[in-house]
């Protein structure tokens, strides 16, 4: 009787796997809403490659991300010829969870990406949400509070493929991995301590 409970548990084990992963395939039992998942953003499903959306740098050059070294990245997408105060609360977000990893800032990089050429986006903020003194114009935002940020481009069609979630809700942000896969979306529901618990999470987890 021992001998066969001992070879009996393991078997027991196996069969029951099989028949959970015969049904989840099936798609007869959803096993990520059921149990959940750990992050704390949306997964975007199916994540979304920004090296085949076209991008355009600031001077005119195409965007070319295999050329970049790999880091997880943060995307805050504006559009419209206008940043107004949601747009710079994304950008002062970000900006602020990219400062406060720490030791980890370095392996993190932050894009902005929108439908007008930089000179052509009126800056229509009252306050910046750090009470610093307000720039004139976008692009002076952009160099004085924003260091480090790379702004980019993109075609009406792109931009709607890239952030179908935006287009629903403008305080939508979100989180490409090191391979240039746009794969979860924040909105200001999410906590920037939930933000940065992902972060640490998936930088423990990934080599880059």
């Amino acid at each position: 009787m021992v001998i066969l409970l001992i070879a009996g548990i393991p078997l027991t084990m196996i069969l029951a796997a099989t028949w959970l992963w015969y049904f989840v395939v099936r798609g007869d039992i959803d096993l990520i809403g059921t149990l959940g998942t750990a992050n704390r953003g949306d997964l975007v499903q199916p994540p979304r490659q920004i090296a085949e959306a076209g991008l355009i740098k600031v001077d005119g050059s195409a965007f070319r991300f295999q050329e970049l070294d790999p880091k997880w990245s943060f995307v805050i997408p504006n559009q419209g010829a206008r940043c107004a105060a949601e747009c710079e609360h994304l950008l002062y977000t970000a900006r602020q969870i990219h400062m406060a990893m720490g030791k980890e800032l370095l392996r993190i990089q932050r894009f902005y990406v929108g439908t007008q050429q930089l000179s052509d986006t009126q800056f229509e903020v009252a306050e910046l949400s750090d009470q610093h003194p307000l720039p004139g114009t976008f692009k002076d935002y952009l160099a004085t509070e924003q260091i480090g940020l790379q702004a980019l481009r993109a075609s009406p069609e792109e931009f709607d493929k890239l952030f179908a979630e935006h287009l629903q809700a403008e305080d939508t942000w979100y989180l490409m991995d090191p391979a240039g896969w746009i794969m979860m979306s924040y909105n200001n529901s999410v906590s920037y301590k939930d933000v940065i618990a992902d972060l640490k999470f998936l930088l423990k987890n990934s080599s880059d």
